[in-house]
């Protein structure tokens, strides 16, 4: 039960900071995607740097339960969903977290977001064995850097899993950090009298 509640404490936690940074408001979401104000681009880029330099220094350490940890198989499916989110997420503004979190705060069209993610999981649940016989969902485990004792493939296979988490983290930081607030200036006139 005790596990239950500390989700629930956690996720809330996680949709007041995603309010407050601007990531339920689908305004602030096109911003970013069209390069005019990437404000909300480095937080999401400095919250998971951070996560990362975290999450591995703290594994290398000792700190962390590796017990708790997967490694998610790359196949052409991943990829497809990949994409599929990516157009989803402009098309509405909101990815499942931020949808779920605007959702929360009372905006209407993030209700009709997170009825359509749910329709969109209904689906794929009903067309998974054409998937599945497709070959589309078949892959093998792949990680970054090489871990220890596990059966799968390391793209970079000199490096440790947790080092190359933490470069990766380090990284994104650097990127936060050095980001410009906009790539896009988009200049406005005033009309002529």
């Amino acid at each position: 039960m005790s596990t239950i509640f500390l989700a629930i404490i956690i996720g809330a936690s996680f949709g007041v900071v995603l309010d407050r940074v601007g990531a339920t408001n689908p305004n602030y979401i096109g911003k970013m995607l069209n390069l005019t104000n990437l404000h909300l681009a480095k937080t999401i880029l400095l919250a998971i740097g951070v996560g990362s330099v975290l999450m591995f220094g703290g594994q290398k350490a000792g700190l962390v339960d590796v017990g708790h940890m997967s490694v998610k198989t790359a196949y052409t499916g991943v990829f497809i969903g990949g994409l599929l989110l990516g157009v989803g997420w402009a098309a509405s503004g909101y990815c499942p977290g931020t949808g779920l979190a605007a959702a929360a705060s009372g905006r209407r069209d993030a209700l009709v977001y997170a009825a359509g993610g749910l329709v969109g999981a209904a689906a794929y649940m009903v067309t998974y064995p054409i998937w599945k016989s497709a070959g589309v969902l078949s892959g093998n485990a792949l990680t970054l850097g090489a871990v220890p004792g596990a059966e799968y493939d390391a793209l970079l296979p000199g490096i440790s899993g947790d080092l190359a988490g933490i470069l990766v983290g380090v990284a994104l930081i650097v990127t936060a950090f050095m980001l410009p607030d906009r790539i896009i200036s988009r200049q406005i006139t005033a009309p002529a009298e």
